[in-house]
């Protein structure tokens, strides 16, 4: 029989960290409550799996770049009513649309809290064990123009495939030059039925020409990011602008 003081190298040795620290603890716990040796064991190995299942989100959300502190709890919905918390918990909560790889577009003008849904869905998804990926669209860009350039955009694409979600704040300011708009395209195509994208913008369809080259692109862009998408537009003052109008009021 092996001795018991060799338990905590062997189980490390397994790659079970947990289990090392907690075994003399539990033990105690499992002495006292006359446990089986069988339920001893798979109290460890649950412990086990809870402080494994811990470390993979805090990985997860530490890559994803979401901003902390978005969450759907702290969504001022009051400011905006034509949106329902229903549907954005659903989003939140369901992970069948990102599974599907369909899109999620969010709507509104600067300042009405697009970046905070979309960061708080994000956040939810991440909870549920999907893989997420938060960037401002100009920095994903030109992070995939410099690859274009260093003939290496097919990894950099195929890198972001771990992702379920991508998620793209603020398309609209993005330039409108080829070197940009034509990674941007190529990005939308090859996640095309295969990973999800949610897309915020101040910019409305009637304006994406703006943001592409050429019609064409537009149109084909469009065209593929609405297909399998859920749309959402928010009708809202800035909150920003509604802040600053407050703390001016109350100077007076």
């Amino acid at each position: 029989m092996a001795d018991s003081t060799a338990l905590p190298t062997l189980l490390k040795a397994l790659r079970l960290p947990t289990m090392a620290e907690q075994w003399e603890t539990l033990q105690g716990e499992a002495l006292q409550a006359n446990w089986g040796f069988s339920d001893y064991l798979a109290a460890l190995c649950e412990q086990e799996l809870a402080e494994r299942e811990s470390r993979r989100l805090d990985r997860h959300l530490k890559q994803s770049q979401l901003p902390l502190g978005k969450t759907l709890r702290a969504f001022d919905f009051e400011a905006c009513p034509n949106l329902n918390p229903a549907t954005l918990g659903q989003l939140a909560g369901d992970v069948g649309w990102v599974e599907r790889a369909e899109n999620l577009l969010i709507f509104g003008p600067s300042g009405v809290g697009k970046t905070h849904l979309a960061a708080a869905i994000g956040h939810g998804l991440i909870d549920k064990g999907k893989r997420v990926y938060f960037t401002p669209t100009t920095a994903l860009v030109q992070q995939l123009q410099t690859a274009k350039r260093e003939l290496r955009l097919p990894e950099a694409l195929a890198k972001l495939d771990k992702y379920h979600l991508l998620i793209l704040d603020d398309i609209g300011y993005v330039k409108k030059s080829e070197g940009e708009t034509s990674v941007l395209f190529e990005l939308i195509a090859h996640r095309y039925e295969t990973g999800s994208l949610l897309i915020t913008s101040n910019h409305p369809f009637s304006q994406w020409d703006a943001i592409f080259a050429d019609e064409m692109m537009t149109v084909a862009a469009i065209d593929r990011v609405v297909h399998h998408a859920t749309i959402i537009e928010i009708q809202a003052e800035s909150y920003r602008k509604r802040t600053s109008m407050q703390r001016r009021a109350a100077m007076t």
